[in-house]
């Protein structure tokens, strides 16, 4: 006997490449989780080259728009129009306009739509006009999205403020936890004690604060290793020329898992402008391997608990961020108790909670308030998708 059809039991999501990143790499574990679970899932990529493509689960079906601008996943919409999913998960602030768009341009007709918070809501990095713009944002959230789902308490409360959506319409589950890649080369690492920082290569990372603290510390038999890659490396490397420090900085670029690198750093740092709840320092807590932070995110706080654990420290604070390095660096100093990594269960979680989002629609409980009017039928390509599930669109 056939068991029951499960309320969502087509899933779409999307993201506009796979070239790395903390919210791309979540979203893939957490398909994993969900195909493993028996469901099917959508994934709309605008570029699907890069070092996450080797990490796309087997069963998903990658449909890929051949552009991996902002602008090319408008056509998102179509796709969902077309395979009329039971629901659409947006996988992180980055892609809610992609969300609203849906929305607009479905109507009615539009799945319930589950957005994750993957960054911090109160931006203090941006600055006049762009905090109250985004503010203004946020609150236009309310009108296309079901359901917003945060990684920690922390950040509910956060989203519950600057979107003022109702906390009956939030959700607390964490990202799966990040594993070993099987048969991955193991990560490189400098002779001798080193500081390690892994992430993209990007402004939003500062990994120009890193390297000018780096160049003040105390102890300078220590090396300093950055891993990830992006559009900020020629920056970098022209930083650590100019401060002379090519013989104790290295930039190995990306790496499809670091965790030989986390367990043998001496500290491991994230000196970020915002962040969302870092999984980095997570695993690093659950190698036994102290973290030094930015105060990036409310969540940061809330990973480094104990001052056993590592340091928070502000971001426009550099002779803190000295001082905290110097500390956790010094010869001897003891390693925290390992911390294991919250969310073993985050897959589940996340289509119970689908589920109930699916079952109350057919109910006609009122989902999303969209103040919109339903649009004609999409002028959709069957052909699009016809063939391999890796065709591109």
């Amino acid at each position: 006997m056939l068991s029951p059809r499960a309320p969502s039991a087509h899933v779409l999501t999307y993201a506009q490449t796979l070239k790395g990143g903390g919210v791309e790499d979540a979203l893939l574990r957490l398909t994993a989780g969900w195909i493993a679970l028996g469901r099917r899932v959508t994934l709309v990529i605008g570029e699907a080259a890069g070092p996450l493509a080797a990490k796309v689960p087997l069963g998903v079906d990658v449909i890929e728009l051949g552009d991996a601008s902002y602008l090319g996943m408008a056509r998102v919409a179509e796709i969902a129009a077309w395979l009329a999913p039971d629901l659409i998960f947006c996988p992180g602030n980055h892609y809610t306009a992609v969300a609203a768009w849906i929305r607009l341009r479905l109507g009615s007709a539009c799945p319930p739509i589950v957005a994750k918070v993957s960054n911090a809501l109160d931006r203090r990095d941006q600055g006049w006009p762009l905090t109250p713009a985004y503010r203004v944002w946020l609150g236009w959230h309310r009108h296309f999205v079901d359901h917003l789902v945060a990684m920690t308490p922390a950040m509910k409360s956060e989203a519950i403020r600057t979107t003022g959506l109702p906390a009956t319409k939030l959700s607390v589950i964490p990202n799966p936890p990040v594993r070993r890649v099987a048969d991955a080369p193991r990560s490189p690492v400098p002779d001798g004690r080193f500081l390690l920082g892994v992430g993209r290569l990007a402004p939003q990372k500062r990994w120009d604060r890193l390297i000018a603290s780096f160049a003040r510390l105390a102890d300078r038999d220590i090396s300093l290793m950055i891993l990830g890659e992006g559009e900020a490396r020629g920056a970098l490397e022209a930083q650590v020329a100019a401060l002379g420090l090519r013989e104790r900085v290295t930039l190995p670029g990306h790496v499809a898992d670091p965790s030989f690198a986390i367990e043998h750093a001496e500290a491991l740092a994230l000196v970020s402008d915002f962040e969302g709840v870092p999984g980095v320092l997570r695993e690093a807590l659950a190698a036994g391997t102290p973290v030094v932070a930015t105060d990036s995110s409310v969540a940061v706080r809330e990973i480094i608990a104990s001052p056993a654990l590592g340091t928070v420290v502000d971001a426009n604070d550099p002779a803190a961020l000295v001082a905290a390095l110097d500390h956790w660096l010094a010869p001897g100093q003891p390693r925290p108790a390992p911390v294991p990594q919250p969310g073993a269960d985050s897959a589940a979680a996340y289509l119970e909670l689908f589920d109930d989002l699916v079952l109350a629609r057919r109910a006609g409980v009122p989902a999303a308030n969209v103040a919109v009017p339903a649009l004609p039928a999409l002028p959709i390509c069957a052909s699009f998708l016809r063939g391999p599930v890796r065709e591109r669109v």
